[in-house]
């Protein structure tokens, strides 16, 4: 998996059989015990051919139902976050823009807290929602203050990059296979050792570059071209996962989990486009 928030769990990442993902068949019997059809409790008598015609002739159950996870409700606690995210942003950047250092360390903090938690927490996800908010709300402010428009075209590059991502899934015209997920994950790590050796030399003052001296001028370009590229094939690996979740059925509450995780990679997205798009104003 390329976000660790997927990776990380076992319910986006297992494979249904007939069991939960837990190893437990899915009919509630014991594990390692075959289920038993037919038998029924002492005291309790056979349906007759009535009722079991009616039981036949009744609709499925829906997945909301039987408490399954569905898209839907990934679409609305994503969009209740994102809309929690612009607000508390759009408050720091008017009221508080110097504590987005604060917002960094705090949503850095909990974003890793939560990306290892075997079971989502709301009251943590929200937690990191509204941290990120005053860090990207002040930091925004920063970005509009040195470059006038750069945040409403990060925001539209953002939006266009995540429905060309969703439509390009939804189409088959991009598949999630193992080597495909194999090569996202070392190029991850790679960009990671870059971007970490990239802060280290400009805190050292090595190079100069505003953002760095391996993130300037032209190689600048490059490699915010080839980030975008990583977020963007990371946004396709979240929908695979999300859509592994609801096929398998995996219970609600972890739609909390692929909505925190679609934030992550949204917001790496967008914070990859500001600098990007800086880097070509200069």
């Amino acid at each position: 998996m390329g976000n660790p928030v997927f990776a990380n769990s076992d319910v986006f990442g297992g494979k249904s059989n007939g069991t939960t993902l837990n190893g437990a068949p899915l009919n509630g019997a014991p594990a390692g015990q075959a289920p038993q059809y037919g038998q029924y409790g002492a005291g309790y008598a056979a349906p007759d051919a009535a009722t079991l015609g009616t039981m036949y002739d009744a609709p499925s159950a829906t997945p909301v139902q039987t408490g399954r996870l569905t898209y839907d409700d990934v679409i609305i606690k994503t969009g209740g976050l994102l809309a929690l995210l612009v607000a508390v942003g759009a408050v720091t950047w008017v009221t508080m823009p110097q504590l987005f250092w604060a917002g960094a360390i705090v949503g850095l903090v909990l974003g890793l807290i939560n990306a290892f938690r075997r079971e989502p927490s709301p009251v943590l996800i929200v937690g990191y929602t509204i941290a990120q908010g005053v860090f990207l709300g002040g930091i925004s402010a920063f970005y509009e203050s040195q470059w006038n428009g750069i945040v409403p075209q990060a925001v539209l590059a953002t939006v266009c990059t995540f429905a060309a991502c969703l439509m390009l899934f939804r189409s088959g015209r991009v598949r999630v296979t193992p080597r495909f997920t194999r090569w996202l994950l070392f190029a991850m790590v790679g960009y990671l050792v870059f971007s970490v050796i990239n802060l280290v030399l400009m805190f050292a003052n090595v190079g100069g570059g505003e953002f760095g001296p391996l993130r300037s001028g032209g190689w600048g370009i490059v490699i915010g071209l080839i980030a975008v590229g990583l977020a963007s094939a990371s946004l396709i690996v979240d929908f695979d996962a999300i859509q592994r979740g609801v096929r398998n059925g995996v219970p609600a509450k972890f739609a909390w989990s692929a909505a925190f995780g679609l934030m992550v990679t949204l917001i790496w997205l967008y914070l990859e486009f500001l600098r990007l798009l800086a880097i070509l104003r200069n």
